[in-house]
């Protein structure tokens, strides 16, 4: 039977919470046991407590990034994202959940695509920042586009730029990967833009171009 968050007892939630913050093994273990607890907010906590521990690997992973409740797999990636290497199963599990029915999911999934630099995501992570029904999905293709810098993002990145304001500032942002006359001619233009803050991101660019 499903249960609520908010049923999990303060005691426990607390007593994980303590154990993310104490390095000993017996702290370490508490945290193991509760990736299994049957309530989403054991499991988040427990992830989020082995990270300080800097206890994860991928086979901790893998199973909450197929968790069936979203904020478990959000708190999983949002660790994910902070990894030093990525196996193949982590990067398969990404494409996957770049399909998730739940967008604040596939945003989180960009993100940490973007901050992981997963150039084999790029066709995945262009078709989101083109056609996401959610603009956060398609701000966060554009972040990630940017970080990882590679022209197979570029025109995506450019063609943002007619999208609503959001995503215009933070295809601006994306553009300082890039050079080249298309670059510059999308800034001018950019630097008209309606939006104030579209305006201002190109003259921060422009300022700082470093």
């Amino acid at each position: 039977m499903p249960h609520d968050d908010d049923t999990l007892p303060e005691s426990f939630a607390e007593e994980l919470v303590r154990a993310g913050f104490d390095g000993s093994d017996t702290s370490r273990a508490t945290l193991i046991a509760a990736l299994d607890h049957p309530l989403p907010r054991a499991r988040s906590l427990a992830i989020r407590g082995l990270a300080r521990h800097h206890s994860v690997d991928t086979a901790i992973l893998l199973p909450l990034l197929h968790d069936e409740h979203p904020s478990v797999i959000r708190d999983a990636l949002e660790v994910t994202a902070h990894l030093e290497t990525v196996s193949d199963e982590i990067t398969a599990a990404f494409r996957e959940l770049l399909n998730h029915a739940d967008p604040l999911v596939v945003e989180a999934t960009v993100f940490a695509a973007g901050e992981l630099g997963l150039v084999v995501l790029v066709d995945e992570i262009n078709r989101i920042t083109t056609d996401h029904d959610d603009a956060r999905c398609r701000e966060a293709g554009v972040i990630a586009l940017g970080q990882i810098g590679v022209d197979q993002g570029r025109d995506v990145i450019l063609a943002a730029l007619k999208d609503k304001p959001t995503v215009r500032r933070r295809a601006v942002v994306a553009l300082s990967s890039f050079e080249g006359p298309d670059i510059e001619t999308a800034l001018d233009a950019a630097a008209e833009d309606r939006d104030w803050q579209v305006r201002s991101a190109v003259e921060q660019l422009r300022r700082d171009p470093d």
